[in-house]
C-alpha cells in the first residue's frame, strides 16, 4: 500500500471515541450500534500498518445494512493501546475486551492479513465467544519454507534487542481528511516504523497449521488471487483445511481493500453473508 494513486474515495467518515479498556489501555473504536439488521455483530480487525478505518472505510456503509459493525484500532497501531510489549495474543484478547465494554457477547471476526492472524487466535482463546470468522488474505504460517524461517528468525531476534515501542502521532494527522490520499497517508503516519518491525517480527512467529482444522464455526476465507505478500495457495489452504469453510477469490493483491475496493467488496460481501447466516441466532 505504498503507491496511494488510486485509493478508494473517503467520503463521509464514521465518528469514533477513545474507549478506556480496564487493565489493557485505551484505543479508537468506531461502532455502528444498532442498525435494526438481524445479523450478527461484525467486529473488523485491520491489516499491518494500517488503521482500522484505513482498512475497512471502502465497505463500512456495506456492511453495516446487514447489522451492527465495530472496527478499532488495533495495539501498537493509529490510536490503539499503548504497551511495553506487542503479542498478538494480547491482541486477540483485546478484540474480546472491546466486545465486552460495548456490551456485545457473541460476533463474527472479520480480520485482513494481520487481523485473519489476531482472528484466528481470538477463536483458539475464546471459543466461547467468537461465532464465525471471515479471513481475507490469510495464511497459517509465515514460515513454510526454510528460507522464510530464518529471516524471519533473524528479524525477531534484531528487532527484539531493540525494545521498539510505538510512538505518539499528530492529532492534525488524525482529524483532517482533506483529499482522500492525504487522509490515507496520514492514517499510515499514525503507525510507527517501530511499531511496524516489532508486529512484523511477531507475525513471524505466527503458525496455526497445528490448529486451523479444529475451526468450529461458520468460515469464509477471502483469496486475493494475486497477492504477493501471501501466495494464493497457503489462503486456499486455510478453506481447504477447516469443514464446511467458503472460499471467495478476487482478483487483486495484497492491498486491494483500499486500492482495489470494488473487487475485493464483490468477494468480502458474500463471504461475510455466508458466515452470518450459518450463524446459529
Amino acid at each position: 500500500m505504498v503507491n496511494l494513486a488510486t485509493v478508494a474515495p473517503v467520503g463521509k467518515l464514521p465518528v469514533g471515541e477513545m474507549v478506556e479498556l480496564p487493565g489493557r489501555g485505551s484505543t479508537y473504536v468506531v461502532d455502528t450500534g444498532d442498525t435494526g439488521a438481524s445479523g450478527p455483530p461484525l467486529i473488523l480487525l485491520h491489516a499491518m500498518a494500517c488503521t482500522g478505518l484505513l482498512t475497512w472505510y471502502p465497505v463500512l456503509g456495506d456492511l453495516a445494512k446487514r447489522g451492527r459493525v465495530v472496527v478499532f484500532d488495533q495495539r501498537w497501531h493509529g490510536r490503539g493501546i499503548r504497551s511495553a510489549r506487542f503479542s498478538l495474543d494480547d491482541c486477540a484478547d483485546d478484540v474480546v475486551a472491546v466486545a465486552d465494554e460495548l456490551g456485545i457477547d457473541k460476533f463474527v471476526v472479520v480480520g485482513y492479513s494481520l487481523g485473519s492472524l489476531v482472528s484466528q487466535l481470538a477463536w483458539k482463546r475464546h471459543p466461547d465467544r467468537v461465532a464465525g470468522m471471515v479471513l481475507c488474505a490469510s495464511t497459517t504460517t509465515f514460515r513454510e519454507l526454510p528460507r522464510e524461517r530464518l529471516i524471519l528468525e533473524g528479524m525477531s531476534r534484531a528487532v527484539g534487542r531493540l525494545h521498539l515501542r510505538p510512538s505518539r502521532v499528530s492529532t492534525d494527522e488524525i482529524t483532517d481528511p482533506t483529499g482522500d490520499r492525504k487522509w490515507a497517508l496520514g492514517q499510515f503516519r499514525q503507525t510507527s516504523y517501530g511499531a511496524i518491525s516489532r508486529a512484523t517480527a511477531e507475525v513471524g512467529k505466527f503458525d496455526s497449521s497445528q490448529w486451523i482444522a479444529d475451526v468450529d464455526v461458520p468460515t469464509a476465507v477471502v483469496v486475493t488471487a494475486r497477492d504477493k505478500a501471501v501466495p494464493p495457495r497457503r489462503q486456499h489452504f486455510i478453506a481447504q483445511q477447516i469443514r464446511n469453510a467458503t472460499a471467495y477469490e478476487v482478483d487483486c493483491g495484497h492491498a486491494s481493500c483500499v486500492m482495489a475496493a470494488d473487487e475485493f467488496r464483490s468477494g468480502l460481501l458474500p463471504a461475510c453473508a455466508s458466515v452470518t447466516s450459518r450463524v446459529p441466532r
